[in-house]
């Protein structure tokens, strides 16, 4: 069976051919990052226009890759939500259309459950049942997963998602649009010591998160530097803010993670989203242990390894690719969606098992 997968919920416009025997077979992507940088934020209008006029194209580019016509289309998938409405629209109007058209079944996808199951793309593939962590720029979850539909929430960021707070925070420091990938280089060269910002909940014995305070944080340091300097972040200053607040947020993901381990007793993580592709999180997890705490009379508890799996880096961000996997696992529903029936608002946990 192949699955065209149609993404297009915020500033990328992704489509791929996902085949049930042979895997992946074409993928194509536009990021709107450019046109949107001129305005330092994703204009929701420009982005619904954009993803209207590149869903053609980018369609038929997937086809000539694959060697495939729109006659070998069995099924079409495409992000329902969550999301921008009018980005939703533009892809949901062009799925519907083209499966009406080709007399095919259309799969409404979510859009977390697409990003959730990315790391089932690479070779090396995670078995159920796996603690995942969801974070991006829109959002920052804990689930436990056992299964396809099988999702339960334990814990979100009660204000900024992660990659948020990273863009955010590299506006305030003067980095262009989106900063949040530049902020991680320049943390490379930051001294570790040099500034330090609180973990926010990091000891609230659940697995709540937040992430605002620490941007505030950053305000208050960047305005104290300005004050010293007449307005001007010296390079290496920034490189060390850079270096403090990455660290400050991968502490807070790492502790949570750590603590859904343990509660769930999984010992097997999945990181995806796009923050997911940040050196510093990659190189912390890869040696993420979890300690059960010994009882009273037992010998101390050892360290025990986690299996961390991410998904490849070019399926970290928002991509065809996720929306045509999940599609396809989820061939056998073939959930009728309606042209226009879009969910910008869309818990994971109420999308049909």
């Amino acid at each position: 069976m192949l699955v065209l997968g149609i993404e297009s919920s915020c500033d990328e416009t992704g489509v791929a051919l996902y085949d049930s025997e042979r895997g992946l077979v074409a993928h194509q992507l536009h990021t709107q990052m450019a046109m949107h940088a001129e305005y330092g934020g994703v204009v929701p209008e420009l982005a619904s226009r954009d993803h209207i006029r590149r869903l053609v194209p980018l369609t038929e580019g997937c086809l000539c890759e694959a060697g495939a016509d729109y006659g070998d289309i069995d099924a079409v998938a495409f992000t329902q939500g969550p999301g921008l409405g009018g980005a939703l629209l533009a892809g949901s109007s062009f799925a519907n259309a083209l499966a009406f058209a080709l007399g095919k079944p259309v799969i409404p996808v979510h859009h977390l459950e697409g990003h959730l199951l990315s790391p089932l793309l690479a070779d090396d593939k995670p078995a159920f049942p796996f603690v995942a962590l969801l974070v991006s720029g829109g959002h920052t979850q804990i689930m436990a997963v056992r299964g396809i539909g099988d999702y339960t929430l334990l814990g979100e960021s009660v204000d900024d998602a992660a990659g948020e707070a990273f863009d955010k925070t590299a506006k305030l420091l003067g980095l262009p649009y989106p900063g949040g990938a530049q902020l991680s280089e320049l943390a490379r060269s930051g001294r570790p010591d040099a500034f330090s910002f609180p973990r926010p909940m990091l000891h609230s014995h659940d697995l709540q998160m937040s992430f605002s305070g620490l941007k505030t944080a950053v305000l208050t340091a960047v305005e104290k530097v300005h004050a010293e300097t007449g307005g001007i972040i010296p390079g290496q200053t920034r490189n060390d803010i850079c270096r403090a607040f990455q660290d400050a947020v991968v502490d807070v993901l790492t502790a949570k993670c750590r603590k859904a381990l343990l509660d769930t007793g999984f010992r097997t993580l999945v990181v995806a989203g796009g923050v997911g592709a940040n050196w510093k999180l990659r190189d912390t997890f890869s040696r993420l242990t979890v300690t059960v705490p010994s009882e009273k009379g037992r010998a101390k508890a050892q360290p025990e390894a986690v299996k961390v799996y991410f998904p490849p880096l070019a399926y970290c961000t928002d991509n065809g690719a996720m929306i045509a996997f999940a599609g396809a696992m989820r061939l056998h529903e073939q959930r009728e969606a309606g042209g226009f029936n879009v969910k910008p608002r869309w818990p994971l946990a109420e999308i049909v098992k």
